[in-house]
């Protein structure tokens, strides 16, 4: 059981206990809802016996039934809605936990807003049906078939014309559960590319108006609105369908059994107390029957939910050990990376980076460059040949330990709607505040903070919207001084800058590299020439290695970076 609800249904082990325990308390409680119809049948069966109990005998009964649905009925809301809080935290934590091992290389493959979804939605639509539906489905079925087993034995032809038309009713349900999980998640990963969209034109509005493309995005849009809508109620159909057939058969169920009474009593082979007692547990029955399948019907509705969720736990992740480092050495063996579609973008690739050098990599658009560095950083795994730090290989060092070891400049700088302060201490979580601040004096960032409304206070706004592309960048470089971490990898840090942020973001790296191993990719020659060594790359192949005056007289490729470099250098519009 508790494996079938992990797999089926996405629970961690506690949700799994919490929803056991929900599904005793509903069964309970169906029984004690039974226990009413019971005391009828006693009080019914006294009258026509003309054996009356006093009056505060049938009361007192009433009473501890009373007493005993209140509490299980309490019990039930308590524990189970608790649990659920809980699961839903233990979940979205769990899913937290996996997103942060995962390698960049997931969420270049995948939609950010269906990762949101599940976290949110997914999440949310799992946490309603283990308050609802899972220990609701689950405290029914061992109901009905106690009850149906009881009537069975008490008079097996009445049994058979309650049980019959209910089980002949749940089959609809049972034969059409792939047709409605198929339609369900058709409209499941609908809504997710509707998502996507949304978010995307939301995200690209400047770009939309702009190339006044407004009508044909909303064209677009529109038109998938309303494919998604057919796809909502052709799923909705093939759900509601099936339903409504099983509840018309099971409502057949009173008439089968006033048929099969009339008979049972004009033969004389019956009392009328039972058909009484029959006709009164058929109707708990057929409404215990139409609750189920509800929730049935949303257990099915989930399919595609927990299947999404399954599919990122079983995502390969990132390992290695907690490994400490002594020497800072990076050496690249014949390593090579593609992605999924079998695109080769590193081939072989063999250098060396120094500690205490500047290793910088140049070469065409597309050729490999930043891909070096995020294989380096292990943001991606290479997929052979071997990246090698103080002589042991980066794929058996842990993320969390290598992290610690590496700073990463990007091109393009992310940054969180917080404070200016909060953005920088990203570094170091455990910065004091004049560590950030004199990390921001390194970076040059303290004139323009000092400028802000409020200081090193100031929301940025989301992604540093209310700063420059030049602040963004110190702010970045800030962070990597506050980090302090040996090996420094920049990856095109001053392509959309201008002359004025170049030079201070140029002034500020020559402090942050002294004594670390650097690793920059640059396509601006001038800035690489003093570089200890220079690798030359084309087409994801290393051409050549060594410094600007031997890449000169050897590499005709770096000859001609050189020249086209000179050219945009000297451009005018």
């Amino acid at each position: 059981m508790r494996r079938f609800l992990k797999e089926k249904f996405g629970l961690t082990d506690r949700g799994v206990r919490a929803v056991e325990l929900a599904s005793v308390i509903s069964f309970l409680v169906n029984f004690g809802y039974m226990l009413f119809m019971m005391i009828a049948m006693y009080f019914g069966d006294n009258v026509l016996r003309g054996e009356e109990k006093p009056a505060w005998v049938y009361l007192l009964l009433l009473a501890v039934t009373l007493l005993f649905v209140y509490c299980v009925v309490d019990l039930e809301y308590v524990r189970t809605y608790n649990a659920t809080y809980r699961e839903a935290s233990d979940l979205r934590l769990e899913i937290a936990d996996r997103l942060r091992e995962l390698p960049l290389s997931y969420f270049s493959r995948h939609d950010l807003s269906d990762l949101a979804q599940t976290i949110m939605q997914d999440v949310s639509d799992i946490e309603h049906a283990m308050s609802h539906a899972m220990p609701r489905c689950i405290g029914y079925v061992f109901f009905l078939a106690a009850v149906g087993l009881l009537l069975l034995v008490s008079n097996p032809l009445l049994g058979l014309a309650t049980v019959l038309p209910l089980l002949a009713g749940f089959l609809f349900m049972l034969f059409s559960k792939d047709m409605q999980k198929r339609w369900t998640g058709k409209y499941f990963w609908k809504s997710r590319e509707m998502t996507e969209a949304f978010q995307e034109t939301i995200e690209l509005q400047r770009e939309i108006r702009s190339c006044g493309i407004e009508e044909e995005n909303y064209r677009r849009i529109s038109d998938m609105m309303d494919g998604a809508e057919k796809l909502r109620l052709r799923a909705e159909i093939t759900q509601g369908m099936p339903m409504l057939l099983s509840i018309l058969f099971m409502k057949l169920t009173l008439g089968v059994i006033s048929l099969v009474s009339a008979w049972l009593l004009g033969a004389n082979r019956i009392q009328l107390i039972m058909v009484i007692g029959f006709l009164l547990a058929s109707v708990r029955l057929v409404d215990a029957m139409g609750a189920m399948e509800e929730s049935f019907a949303e257990l099915l509705y989930l399919d595609a939910r927990v299947k999404r969720l399954n599919e990122l736990r079983e995502t390969p992740t990132q390992t290695g050990r907690d490994t400490e480092l002594g020497r800072f050495d990076i050496v690249l063996k014949d390593v090579r990376f593609g992605y999924e579609d079998g695109t080769r973008v590193v081939d072989g690739v063999s250098f060396t980076a120094g500690q205490n050098e500047v290793t910088a990599i140049v070469g065409p658009s597309g050729c490999g460059k930043s891909t070096l560095l995020r294989l380096i950083s292990r943001l991606y795994d290479y997929g052979g040949g071997e990246i090698r730090i103080d002589g042991k290989d980066i794929r058996e060092i842990s993320t969390d330990s290598l992290f610690q070891k590496v700073s990463f400049v990007f091109q393009d700088v992310i940054l969180f709607n917080a404070s200016v302060l909060d953005n920088i201490r990203m570094g170091r979580a455990d910065a004091s505040d004049e560590e950030v601040k004199r990390a921001a004096e390194q970076a040059g960032c303290a004139e323009f903070i000092e400028k802000l409304p409020q200081g090193y206070d100031t929301l940025i706004g989301e992604n540093g919207s209310r700063l420059s592309g030049g602040e963004r960048q110190r702010i970045s470089i800030a962070r990597a001084f506050l980090k302090n971490a040996p090996i420094l990898l920049l990856d095109e840090i001053a392509a959309s800058l201008d002359v004025e942020n170049e030079m201070r973001i140029q002034s500020a790296l020559n402090q942050l590299i002294e004594g670390k191993t650097v690793v920059i990719v640059s396509h601006r020659m001038k800035s690489v020439e003093n570089a200890d060594r220079i690798v030359v790359m084309e087409n994801g192949r290393v051409d050549a290695v060594g410094t600007h005056r031997e890449l000169l007289e050897s590499s005709a490729l770096y000859r001609r970076l050189i020249e086209k470099s000179r050219m945009t250098e000297d451009f005018r519009y």
